[in-house]
């Protein structure tokens, strides 16, 4: 029997993360573990389309890559030392496999507080999310050398701090939590709205740190920024078939055909955060959950509650300010005090180091000259936002709007 390569390239990637889990948990040596895992994906990526995937598929790759892992120890310099070792190390059968998924500890190893950003999201794209070097590069446009470099030193990295596959003592947990959940917030985002480069999406992007995100709420359902980070997710990825014509060019959210928009991931982000929001401690992806909610239950742009989004930015500015927030709050202060209450606020923060020379604080600034009734202004700033965005769907909207 054959199979589609679709499927089991899909089920390759969602057990990946577990394969590797369990071969570390067992072997140790994170290095070379995952290449072990590696080959045993590509062997099962060749193997399965034709012979069929194994009744225990998962069972499969942790016996194929834990005997990969055993040949290469064999065949290393210090061979006969290790005999006696490597003789105790037995394939892992399938009859022993557990059941226990170790995502969790997979995603706090790669999200390691020693790895810069970059690396961290390389390393979890790879080992959790199961995407080739090629893969992650082309999703970042960026050299394939680059990111395989990125990702061997990130391994050296975490080899070298002395790192252990367990979880880190509960003084450390909320820290390393909160570096996974900034590490898949980032990896949507560059799906979401690509920094650079032809498409405004890179839904292999988008749709991995859903996926992940919900591996993650499995394990931690109790965990209020676990469940607001999905939810926010959900509600965000929601709009994205209106957020682009065929063409492939970007749709403002006040233009956009809101029947368009993904009813059953709306329904479910609205439940998550609604469960969540009484009983857990309220934290910026929760509140980033609400705003969206609001965005996403109004049934037309006219109709959307800024009173309640500014309240919820106001919260949010307490808790985790940062550029993109004080934008955000302003454009939702301009929407309920008028379009110049937020170009005064716009005047009073354009200069801070994180906001001086970003695009979007031109494209704002045209926005509410757009409101203010200043149209000619509007065209200038306009024409500067999209001189200073890598990104040709944004430009190509800016300069739209700046001819009309």
């Amino acid at each position: 029997m054959t199979i589609e390569g679709g499927y089991v390239e899909g089920q390759l990637r969602e057990l990946a993360p577990q394969v590797l889990a369990a071969v570390v948990r067992h072997h140790g040596d994170f290095d070379a573990c995952e290449d072990a895992v590696q080959e045993a994906l590509l062997a099962a990526a060749t193997q399965w389309p034709s012979e069929g995937v194994p009744a225990n598929p998962k069972g499969w790759l942790i016996t194929v890559a834990s005997r990969r892992r055993i040949e290469v120890w064999r065949s290393e310099a210090a061979r006969v030392r290790r005999e006696e070792a490597v003789a105790a190390l037995a394939p892992t059968e399938v009859a022993n496999v557990s059941s226990v998924d170790d995502t969790l500890l997979l995603l706090l190893l790669c999200c390691h507080p020693e790895l810069t950003s970059p690396s961290q999201v390389a390393l979890t794209l790879r080992a959790v999310g199961g995407l080739t070097t090629a893969e992650i590069a082309r999703a970042y446009l960026v050299p394939e050398a680059t990111i395989a470099q990125r990702i061997s030193r990130a391994k050296a990295r975490i080899k070298a701090s002395g790192a252990e596959f367990r979880l880190p003592p509960n003084a450390e947990l909320p820290e390393r939590l909160a570096s996974v959940l900034h590490v898949l917030y980032l990896i949507f985002n560059e799906g979401h709205t690509a920094s650079s480069g032809a498409a405004l999406n890179r839904v292999e992007l988008s749709g991995e740190a859903i996926r992940l995100a919900r591996q993650l709420w499995a394990q931690l359902p109790d965990e209020g920024e676990v469940v607001g980070l999905l939810a926010l997710l959900l509600l965000t990825d929601a709009r994205r078939p209106a957020r682009t014509t065929p063409e492939g060019d970007l749709v403002a959210l006040a233009e956009q055909d809101r029947a368009l928009w993904d009813r059953a991931a709306i329904a479910e982000g609205i439940a998550l955060i609604e469960a969540t929001l009484p009983t857990a401690m309220p934290g910026p992806y929760q509140l980033q959950a609400a705003i969206a909610a609001v965005h996403d239950e109004a049934a037309t742009y006219d109709d959307t509650d800024w009173e309640q989004i500014l309240g919820l930015y106001d919260i949010l500015d307490l808790l985790a300010p940062g550029p993109m927030v004080t934008l955000n709050r302003i454009v939702a202060l301009a929407m309920v005090q008028g379009p110049l209450a937020g170009l005064e606020k716009l005047a009073d923060v354009e200069n801070e180091p994180a906001l001086a020379g970003h695009h979007r604080v031109e494209a704002v600034r045209a926005h509410l000259l757009d409101l203010a009734g200043d149209h000619e202004a509007a065209r200038v700033h306009y024409r500067l936002a999209a001189k200073a965005t890598l990104s040709a769907p944004e430009q190509r909207y800016l300069e739209g709007r700046a001819s009309q």
